[in-house]
């Protein structure tokens, strides 16, 4: 071999050393980086024309499993997901807290019915009355504020879907700018390593926001693609799009995340394409679950608010009230009454003395003043309203307007209370005819809060032609499907708009069938095969004339109408103010009382009896969230409630751990093949220390074999 061989193997010796001992050297300095792949200098013989000539440095191998990094990123993204699910349902379960818990919605509850028990005891103590009044509002105060709660938290979940999605959208540019680094290093033979790694950082990111799959190029470019198959990166980056919502409101669209592909063409729905990480936990947070609480929440109050003022709208004060106004029915004075059974209406002084009393039947269709003749009371609201107000002629009134029902007394000594008949109670929608106008409701509210309206089908519906109620319709991932806007016709019933409703072209009867029950009810069912579809209220500009409530507010259709009833409860303020407003007594009164006797007396109890009842009593609950339609107590309803809060974030919790337990085991496997072993690094450094130095004496040996043959010249 000539000196020149020589000199050149030993050269390319040197240089093949140092190549390797700075990849070594680079893995020791990473050792504790998170993310980082080891490195490795590809070596191979060099030849020239059939010579060994030495070696060369091919380059710079990143070592990788894809396989294992595919795992990895899937089990990154998972564990985002029930990570965030978990901490934010913990967060809403504290918020609730226990049944045994002092301040608890639930322990309000009991406390407010322990308040009416005591003040049961004895009717006459102002003081009992009014702590039982300010347990009872303490109850109503605490649901509220855990609507407020969940509200903030769909602000929340609304306001960290933007700030994913933005930070998706810098991640696939950077990713896009590595790509063409990576690209232009490989192809002059450079070390693409520390690009390399940074784009696998990036990956190991946008997993946590979402389930991601990446294809490795032979130039060296990633291309990115959601789970299923979305392009999000290829030759140029796509881009992401949201519009936050903005307030956390029930009845608020929220919008869908669109992606712009990276090639052009038309923007497509983004959200059933997320399957996993903190996009698709929020998505279903602010979709699902905590609409599913506050309905929950909603049902829980408005049951209790309903079972108290059918005990409080059968009950008294002593003395009775002078005015007795009802709430806000959404009925017009054309509407038919739609009563059944048998009630009465008593006009009594300030000791209980009865004055006059207005016994109806409304079976009959007629009543009666004082136990002479039947007179008709007609078939509508306002003929009812009429009969009533001639009968009570000289010592009363009653009128309606705006959907309420004021019956008062003309005397201001002088007070009106109603009783139901034992044997055959009236009834509409499930309520007597005090309880369903609300004449003396306990619990006041601007809004309904019970959706059996008694209507029938045939009714005319009243709203104004040209109105409108929106839906749109959404996949079970959040996709839209399409939109849908029912018009209002004038003239027509509401069995029109039920058909209009169901129509499967231009209604929303592909999905759900809508019918009015027996009770008045409208209900939804969905239909075969898209029972996983969402049928969501966007828009309702109707409004009855005189009430102003729109068939939403009436019918119950939309979250905003159902879970939006937590927050409208409270205590009349006519009896927080006056504590004596307190219906704890009862109307004695039955066929053969007269004018002239005492029908209602200071230490009767039979209405604070009632209310107590309210708590065991058995009732119907609608279905609301992962609460099936049911018929037990309040107190049961509210244990299940609890129950159903409690074994939310139970579920998530665990759920959260064993993602954690498989994010870790993942990312442990690909670090035994990725990671940094420092004795393999130092065994490496060893080694190639011994090499440089021998190619350093094979120089040296050269430089002297030269020398002499230069001095022998």
């Amino acid at each position: 071999m000539s000196l020149n061989g020589i000199l050149g193997n030993a050269l390319s010796g040197l240089s093949a050393s140092q190549a390797g001992l700075r990849a070594t050297s680079n893995n020791v300095a990473n050792v504790n980086t998170p993310g980082y792949a080891r490195t490795e200098a590809l070596l191979q013989a060099r030849n020239v024309g059939g010579v060994a000539m030495g070696v060369e440095v091919v380059g710079i191998h990143r070592i990788v499993d894809r396989h294992l990094q595919v795992a990895s990123l899937r089990a990154i993204s998972d564990a985002g997901a029930a990570e965030l699910s978990a901490n934010m349902l913990d967060r809403v379960q504290a918020q609730f807290g226990k049944l045994d818990d002092a301040g608890s919605l639930f322990s309000r509850m009991n406390a407010a019915f322990s308040g009416l028990s005591q003040a049961s005891v004895d009717p006459t103590l102002a003081v009992a009355r009014l702590s039982a009044a300010s347990d009872l509002q303490s109850f109503f105060d605490e649901a509220k504020r855990l609507s407020g709660e969940i509200r903030n938290y769909r602000l929340e979940s609304d306001s960290k879907i933007n700030a994913n999605v933005t930070r998706v959208n810098e991640i696939i540019n950077e990713l896009y700018e590595l790509n063409s680094s990576v690209q232009s290093l490989a192809t002059t033979g450079g070390d693409t390593s520390g690009a390399e790694n940074r784009q696998s950082e990036l990956l190991d990111e946008l997993s946590q926001y979402m389930d991601v799959r990446s294809d490795y190029q032979p130039d060296g470019r990633v291309v990115v693609r959601t789970g299923d198959g979305v392009l999000l990166l290829d030759n140029y980056p796509a881009r992401l799009s949201y519009d936050a919502g903005g307030t956390g409101a029930y009845g608020i669209d929220y919008g869908n995340i669109f992606v712009q592909p990276p090639n052009g063409g038309t923007a497509q729905q983004l959200d059933s394409h997320i399957t996993s990480g903190e996009l698709r936990a929020l998505i279903d947070m602010r979709d699902k679950e905590l609409p599913a609480m506050a309905e929950e929440l909603a049902e829980l109050t408005s049951g209790a608010a309903d079972a108290l003022n059918a005990a409080h709208n059968n009950a008294t004060a002593y003395p009775p009230p002078q005015t007795l106004s009802g709430r806000n029915t959404g009925l017009e004075g054309t509407d038919l009454h739609n009563f059944t059974g048998a009630t009465t209406l008593a006009v009594t002084d300030n000791t209980g003395t009865l004055v006059r009393r207005v016994d109806i039947d409304f079976d009959a269709g007629t009543l009666s003043v004082d136990g002479g003749p039947a007179a008709a009371i007609g078939t509508t609201v306002a003929s009812l309203t009429t009969a009533i107000d001639t009968a009570l002629g000289g010592v009363g009134s009653a009128s309606f307007a705006n959907g309420q029902l004021t019956i008062a007394a003309d005397a201001a000594a002088n007070g009106i209370a109603t009783l139901q008949d034992d044997a055959n109670p009236s009834d509409r929608g499930g309520r007597g005819f005090a309880h369903f106008f609300g004449l003396n409701d306990v619990v006041r509210s601007n809004e309904p809060g019970f959706f059996e309206t008694g209507m029938t089908g045939a009714e005319l519906h009243g709203f104004a032609g040209g109105s409108t109620i929106s839906f749109e319709v959404k996949t079970a991932a959040g996709d839209r499907v399409t939109t849908v806007d029912i018009p209002m016709v004038a003239g027509q019933s509401f069995n029109d708009v039920i058909t209009a409703l169901n129509n499967t072209t231009t209604g929303v009867g592909r999905y759900v069938t809508f019918s009015l029950d027996a009770n008045g009810e409208l209900t939804s069912t969905p239909n075969a095969g898209y029972e996983a579809f969402d049928v969501n209220l966007t828009g309702d500009n109707t409004s009855r004339p005189g009430s102003g409530l729109a068939f939403s507010e009436i019918f119950g259709v939309g979250l905003e109408a159902r879970a939006g009833r937590s927050e409208s409860f409270e205590v009349d303020p006519a009896i927080r103010s006056n504590a004596s407003r307190l219906a704890l007594a009862q109307l004695d009164i039955d066929g053969a009382t007269v004018v002239g006797d005492v029908v209602v007396t200071a230490g009767d109890n039979r209405g604070g009896i009632a209310l107590q009842g309210a708590l065991t009593n058995p009732r119907s609950f609608d279905a609301a969230g992962s609460l099936n339609r049911t018929t037990v107590s309040l107190q049961d309803y509210a244990s299940r409630m609890a129950g159903a809060v409690g074994s939310r974030a139970s579920r998530a919790e665990s759920v959260a751990e064993s993602a954690a337990v498989l994010r870790e085991t993942a990312a442990q496997k690909r670090t035994d093949v990725e990671g940094v072993n420092l004795d393999e690094e130092l065994a490496a450094m060893t080694r190639f220390q011994t090499s440089y130095n021998a190619s350093a004496r094979m120089l040296q040996a050269a430089k002297e074999m030269t020398d002499i043959l230069l001095n022998i010249i």
